[in-house]
């Protein structure tokens, strides 16, 4: 591929470090409206292509996904290639740390698939850009607690653009994946009085549901969820939930998840409009998780934190406002909006200051 070919990047970075058996990408999408900001992903990609295709996609969602969380940051991601079982070392961590630090604060990293708050705090001790540190070195430690209570804020956005009243009481939601932030999620709904129908591949995840909460209905699998008589549809797994196939079968009239890139392709946003399926974007709602570890950069407040994430209730709001003015699918709009800030904002850093 042309190496310029970057779907507009402003940076793209190749790290190496043999001694450590290091590989990595940085990829900066986009500084408008700061320093940019997302996690580092540690994976056994396929190969080198894979795993540039992925940094490349990822970090320009974080540049959306920050715009609409109406944070002053930029959007970046890192991978670093193999896997973590056999190669992750606190030598490859501070090597990859002292990558970080050289790019002088133009990227701040932080935990994705495959590193955890544990890396962050060996990162750490070779840059000060990082975030998603842990409590005991004053972090905000697990970032699923905002995540899952962002997705409820633009669960409940949805419910009242499609119901009149901003509740899942008396609603049934499907939740695919009883991970951390499916765990959360799943508590928030009962709370509020909504039934729930989940499914998760892991007997632990499983187990973990019919201990906490006898009232959740497991099935199967997601395609037995899907099909299922949810109002709800929360994809909290693997990117990739919605596809030609999914979308014709589903029963739900709004979906609204924590999993990251749910639309198969593009053409997949118009194809729940045709079917009467009201989606809020990903990158929205499941900002909270970004929310937290951003606002460690200032020192770690949980209640601001939270203040802001709750925030995506009206975001989310916005969007399907704009939608329907539009006349375009959510996550068309979602776009416009996260674009017009980066314009905006972005156009300030022109203005010269002595």
């Amino acid at each position: 591929m042309d190496v310029f070919d970057t779907d507009g990047h402003e940076q793209v970075v190749f790290c190496q470090d043999r001694a450590t058996g290091l590989k990595a990408i940085i990829g900066i999408y986009s500084t408008a409206l700061g320093p940019a900001l997302g996690g580092t992903r540690f994976y056994p990609y396929e190969n080198e292509a894979a795993a540039l295709a992925d940094v490349l996609k990822l970090s320009r969602g974080m540049a959306y996904k920050n715009a609409m969380a109406g944070l002053d940051l930029g959007g970046g991601k890192a991978v670093i290639w193999g896997d973590p079982a056999r190669v992750k070392s606190e030598g490859l961590l501070r090597a990859y740390g002292r990558f970080v630090e050289s790019l002088r604060g133009r990227y701040y990293t932080a935990c994705d698939v495959g590193t955890y708050v544990q890396d962050m705090d060996v990162v750490a001790r070779e840059t000060k850009f990082v975030t998603g540190r842990s409590v005991e070195h004053g972090g905000a430690g697990d970032s699923s607690v905002l995540t899952a209570w962002g997705v409820f804020q633009g669960m409940r956005a949805a419910a009242e653009h499609t119901w009149g009243t901003p509740s899942l009481r008396g609603r049934t939601v499907g939740v695919a994946g009883l991970g951390k932030v499916g765990k959360y999620l799943t508590g928030h709904l009962v709370e509020d009085g909504a039934s729930v129908i989940a499914t998760d591949p892991n007997e632990t995840a499983l187990a973990w549901a019919r201990t906490t909460h006898p009232s959740v209905q497991l099935v199967p699998d997601t395609a037995a969820l899907i099909t299922s008589d949810i109002d709800v549809y929360a994809p909290c797994a693997l990117g990739g939930a919605l596809d030609d196939d999914t979308v014709p079968v589903l029963r739900a009239k709004v979906v609204t998840g924590a999993a990251n890139n749910q639309l198969a392709h593009t053409g997949i946003g118009k194809l729940l409009e045709e079917h009467g399926i009201l989606y809020t974007p990903d990158y929205v709602v499941n900002a909270g998780g970004v929310i937290q570890v951003a606002d460690e950069i200032e020192g770690f407040n949980f209640e601001r934190a939270k203040l802001r994430a709750t925030g995506i209730f009206e975001t989310t709001r916005r969007i399907l406002q704009l939608a329907g003015d539009e006349g375009v699918p959510p996550a068309v709009a979602a776009d416009r909006l996260a674009e017009r800030r980066m314009a905006e904002v972005g156009r300030l850093r022109s203005i010269y200051l002595n």
